[in-house]
């Protein structure tokens, strides 16, 4: 019998329950995968907490790499023994095995290994549309990108400065500072302190073209104010919590701004997109581009505690769930 992990309560890490789980056959289109890496991401707290809710009960998670057991009808493509991964699809990931439509999955080069696909690809594909397809971000542009120190931004800090862009990231505390300098950052905050005025010094009273906001409440409104004249907010997630209502006319008083709270799942849901994506982050791996890590490594069974360490922001490097 498959084993996986159900949320039948909403709650902390204490209601993930480890509980036996019946998979069937792939129907047509659909592929059986038997997972070796299973990535953790805050969104997957959001299903847990009840913050995005759910019919429960649950299997939370939506990114993993695995190797192809079985195929249905009308496959193309895929075979089984072929590595794949997949991100940002119906919930169900942690499983030892799960039933996956075909045009989910994206297939592994040789030289990206299940590990660090299972750990990062939300993350990866995330930093790719933020600064190729939402926002052309180009050399010479400054962004502020929050949580730099983080799985996403660490991506998305890297990826930036090597575009040429000049990269202000803040992080949760001065132990973090280093690690986002490492990873792009020319300048360093705290978002729990004041970081407009240090972003309007920064950059001469002007401010920065685009903000990548992954907090949430606790940063959202003090991020307007870091933003130039028609400038770009990208609010695309709520680690602090959801951002507190807001009042269009803010963006009009404050320069004519955009704002935008983009989801994944909306710049990968076409084929093509999806591909295109994953194509641009392996390849960025491959040739040196990114320096990525294959997470910190957790058995599927012991989920709460990998939640624990995911919620504790004092720590470095994202957990991942080995079945």
């Amino acid at each position: 019998m498959s084993k996986a992990v159900f949320v039948n309560e909403y709650g902390g890490p204490e209601v993930l329950s480890w509980e036996d789980n019946h998979v069937g056959p792939p129907g047509p289109g659909q592929v059986l995968l038997r997972h070796t890496a299973i990535g953790v991401n805050y969104i997957d707290t959001y299903y847990r907490s009840g913050l995005y809710p759910a019919e429960l009960p649950i299997i939370p998670g939506d990114q993993a790499s695995g190797v192809i057991e079985a195929v249905g009808a009308d496959v193309d493509g895929f075979k089984p023994g072929d590595r794949v991964a997949y991100a940002s699809i119906s919930l169900g990931a942690y499983a030892d095995e799960r039933v996956v439509n075909a045009n989910q999955i994206v297939p592994l080069p040789d030289d990206i290994s299940d590990e660090v696909a299972g750990a990062t690809l939300i993350r990866g594909l995330t930093a790719e549309y933020l600064i190729h397809r939402l926002y052309e971000l180009n050399a010479g542009e400054t962004i502020l990108v929050h949580a730099a120190a983080g799985g996403a931004g660490r991506i998305l800090c890297q990826w930036a400065n090597k575009i040429g862009a000049k990269v202000i990231g803040t992080v949760g505390s001065e132990n973090k500072m280093e690690i986002a300098r490492e990873n792009g950052c020319e300048e360093v905050l705290l978002h729990g302190e004041d970081f407009v005025s240090p972003v309007r010094d920064l950059t001469e009273g002007q401010g920065v073209d685009v903000v990548y906001d992954s907090i949430g409440k606790s940063t959202f409104i003090k991020s307007l104010g870091c933003i130039r004249p028609r400038g770009m907010m990208v609010s695309f997630g709520n680690a602090s919590g959801k951002p507190d209502p807001l009042d269009v006319l803010e963006l009009a008083k404050r320069g004519s701004l955009f704002l935008t709270r983009p989801t994944l799942y909306g710049y990968t849901a076409d084929r093509d997109e999806l591909l295109l994506s994953a194509q641009r982050y392996f390849t960025a791996i491959t040739s040196g581009l990114l320096s990525v890590e294959s997470g910190v490594p957790f058995s599927l069974k012991d989920s709460p505690a990998a939640h624990r360490r995911l919620e504790d922001r004092t720590l470095n490097g994202s957990p991942i769930l080995i079945p």
